[in-house]
């Protein structure tokens, strides 16, 4: 059986895969970025329970945008990769 602790590594885990595929869809996505749908399908991950399809996406994107990895541009809603300036 496992622990809380055991459960809690798994899913941090989960997590970091993925933000890390959703990473590697922006990365290789067109210049004009990508809409949540497109990634979503992209990874098989454009679903969810009645009124929250894309949710699991979205929340991933969001979470990349937290993290100033990801950002959403344009009237379409469009995410890439944010260009870091060195």
């Amino acid at each position: 059986m496992k622990t809380i602790s055991e459960a809690f590594e798994t899913a941090q885990g989960a997590l970091a895969a993925l933000k890390a595929a959703v990473r590697t869809v922006l990365e290789n996505g067109p210049e004009e970025g990508l809409r949540n749908v497109d990634v979503g399908k992209c990874l098989g991950i454009y679903c969810g329970h009645v009124e929250h399809v894309g949710h699991i996406s979205r929340t991933v994107l969001a979470m990349l945008e937290s993290d100033g990895v990801a950002e959403q541009f344009g009237p379409e809603k469009r995410w890439r990769l944010v260009r870091h300036v060195q």
